[in-house]
């Protein structure tokens, strides 16, 4: 496959990924301004931007505890910030933008259904402002656009050839998958007060956020424990979005892509000893706080998997460069 088609398919299943993430953050957030209290709004609001990383636009806003009215007009500043923003790259019009532009640049690489998936989803929302959901219900906006790129993740399964460009595609999805599930969950022990104690709710949406409330009750009932989440979200394998199976599927795409220009083994090797490590050291602890520096940890070998792959397959020496 060109380096180019690789790249194009490997950012769609990126800014996809990030597209929906994006949805389920400010999803969760948008349905917390209806009746909760406003601290925990403040909660979700850390949340969101520790995990994209981003600082707050303008001067700092700050909240006062009994005023909810102005909690709700900043939060409509934040999620036009993080929704519609044209300066913010991580913004969710935007990601979603890029990645229908690598769609439209990879349509030799693509079924026809996933770019009319696609195209339906970007018209439908392509000149919405934050004026325009605000005014009835704005977490709809949110849930539909989640669900129509789960349309398009079932059209893609049903009408993509297997080849290296399927895999591409998955690859690009998975480690944006594994970068942010290590970002949200620093942000969530970042966000949490020690002072505040534990709240059951900030867990609890934490676990909505990931998909991931229906199985927590099945392996631990309904009362919400720090450290079982974290075990759940970082280590079980039955988890479709828990990190170990995330690390997985990227080590077997890896292992099924055909030999690339640059050298390969390395991001076989780095994929497959970090889900091993998950599997063989992290375990449940009765502090969060021991998980920060794991997480830290997986955080930069996760963005170093990211460049290996980029090495490997498209960023590579032409002139001499090792073959696997």
């Amino acid at each position: 496959m060109l380096a180019r088609s690789a790249e194009g398919l490997y950012w769609l299943g990126r800014h996809l990924e990030r597209t929906e993430n994006g949805c389920r953050l400010l999803g969760e957030q948008m349905t917390a301004l209806v009746d909760r209290p406003v601290q925990e709004i403040n909660f979700g609001w850390r949340r969101i931007y520790g995990a994209l990383g981003r600082r707050l636009p303008g001067p700092a806003i700050a909240v006062l505890e009994n005023d909810d009215d102005y909690a709700l007009a900043d939060s409509y500043t934040l999620a036009d910030d993080v929704t519609f923003e044209r300066s913010n790259p991580d913004a969710i019009r935007n990601c979603f933008a890029q990645g229908r532009e690598n769609a439209r640049q990879m349509r030799h690489c693509i079924s026809a259904e996933m770019w009319t998936c696609l195209n339906r989803a970007w018209l439908r929302i392509r000149e919405q402002r934050i004026e325009d959901i605000w005014q009835t219900a704005p977490e709809s906006f949110y849930a539909d656009l989640a669900q129509e790129l789960g349309t398009f993740t079932g059209v893609t399964e049903t009408t993509l050839y297997r080849d290296d460009g399927w895999r591409f595609l998955w690859l690009g999805r998975l480690i944006e998958r594994a970068q942010f599930t290590v970002a949200l969950l620093m942000a969530q022990m970042a966000a949490v007060r020690p002072d505040e104690g534990h709240v059951d709710g900030e867990w609890s949406s934490l676990l909505r956020i990931c998909q991931a409330s229906d199985a927590y009750k099945r392996c631990h009932g309904v009362g919400v424990r720090p450290e079982r989440a974290l075990a759940l979200l970082v280590g079980d394998a039955q988890l479709p979005r828990s990190l170990g199976r995330t690390l997985h599927e990227v080590a077997d795409k890896l292992g099924a892509l055909a030999t690339g220009p640059g050298s390969t083994d390395e991001a076989r090797r780095s994929a497959g000893n970090l889900a091993a490590d998950i599997q063989r050291q992290w375990r449940d602890t009765a502090d969060t706080a021991d998980w920060d520096s794991p997480l830290r940890r997986m955080d930069g070998e996760c963005r170093r998997l990211h460049d290996l792959v980029m090495e490997a397959h498209v960023a590579y020496d032409p002139d001499g460069a090792p073959v696997r």
